[in-house]
C-alpha cells in the first residue's frame, strides 16, 4: 500500500466510529433504507393477506367438510381450481375492482398496499381452504362423536376438530404464505412497484424488486434480495413448525 494511502486509512480508523468504518470502506450494492422498506412492505402485505385468508378459510373448510348439501362436489371442485388460479388474471380482476369503474373505486385503492393485500388474499384463500378441508375431513368421526357425547356444542366439536387437524391446517397456512409472498404478477399489476425519490418502498416487494434488479443487470442486489426472501420464509416456517410441535 502506498504510504499516503496507508496514512489516510490509519487516520480514518482513528476518527471514525467502528460501526461506520465498514460502510465507508465497502461499497454495498444497496441502500439500507431501500432494503428494509422492501422487507417491511413484503411482510406487511403477505402476513396480513394470509391472516385474513386463514380467518376466512377455516370456517369455510369446516362448513364444507362437515355439511351435506346440494352442489357440495361443485364447491370442492371450485376450491381445488382456485388453488391453481393464474395470478396474472387475479391481478387484472382486482385492478378492475379497485379502479374508478369498479365496485371498489370509491375507496381509491389503485396502486396501494391494500390492493396488494386483496390480490394475495384471493390467491392464498383457496390454498388454505383446500388443504384445511383435507385436514379436517381426515379427522376420525369417532373424535367428533365423543365430543358430542360429552355434551359439547357445535362450537366445541369444531374446536376439537381444529385441534386434531392443526398440523394439516398449519401446512395449509404455510402453503398459502408461500403462494402469497412469492407472488410477482398480481402484485406488480395492482401495486405498481412504486418507490419514493429517496428509495423508500411504497408498493415494491422483495419479489418485484428481484425481478426489476435482475432485468436491469444488478445481479448482486437481486441475489441478495433473493437470499433475504428465502431467509424470511425459512424463519416463518420454523416458527410455525415450533408452534406445531415439529410434526408438520
Amino acid at each position: 500500500m502506498p504510504a499516503p494511502t496507508a496514512v489516510m486509512v490509519v487516520s480514518l480508523l482513528s476518527v471514525v466510529p467502528d460501526a461506520s468504518i465498514l460502510a465507508l470502506l465497502v461499497d454495498f450494492p444497496f441502500d439500507r433504507n431501500y432494503l428494509t422498506s422492501i422487507v417491511y412492505v413484503s411482510l406487511y402485505v403477505s402476513l396480513t393477506a394470509v391472516t385474513l385468508s386463514t380467518l376466512f378459510s377455516l370456517p369455510i373448510a369446516m362448513l364444507v367438510g362437515f355439511s351435506e348439501f346440494p352442489g357440495k362436489g361443485f364447491v370442492v371442485a371450485l376450491i381445488n381450481t382456485g388453488m391453481g388460479f393464474p395470478s396474472v388474471v387475479v391481478g387484472l380482476v382486482v385492478l378492475f375492482a379497485v379502479s374508478s369503474q369498479g365496485p371498489l373505486g370509491a375507496f381509491d385503492l389503485v396502486f396501494t398496499r391494500e390492493a396488494m393485500i386483496i390480490s394475495q388474499f384471493v390467491l392464498a384463500a383457496p390454498v388454505i381452504t383446500g388443504v384445511s378441508l383435507a385436514a379436517v375431513t381426515s379427522v376420525q368421526q369417532g373424535v367428533r362423536d365423543a365430543a358430542y357425547a360429552m355434551g359439547g356444542t357445535r362450537l366445541d366439536v369444531a374446536l376439537v376438530t381444529i385441534k386434531e387437524a392443526r398440523y394439516g391446517i398449519a401446512t395449509g397456512v404455510l402453503a398459502g404464505l408461500g403462494r402469497a409472498i412469492s407472488e410477482v404478477g398480481s402484485v406488480l399489476i395492482v401495486g405498481g412497484n412504486i418507490v419514493t425519490a429517496d428509495g423508500t418502498s411504497v408498493t415494491r416487494t422483495l419479489t418485484t424488486a428481484i425481478q426489476l434488479e435482475a432485468r436491469q443487470g444488478r445481479f448482486e442486489l437481486a441475489l441478495l434480495l433473493g437470499g433475504v426472501l428465502v431467509a424470511l420464509v425459512l424463519l416463518i416456517n420454523g416458527v410455525v413448525l415450533r408452534l406445531g410441535g415439529g410434526r408438520i
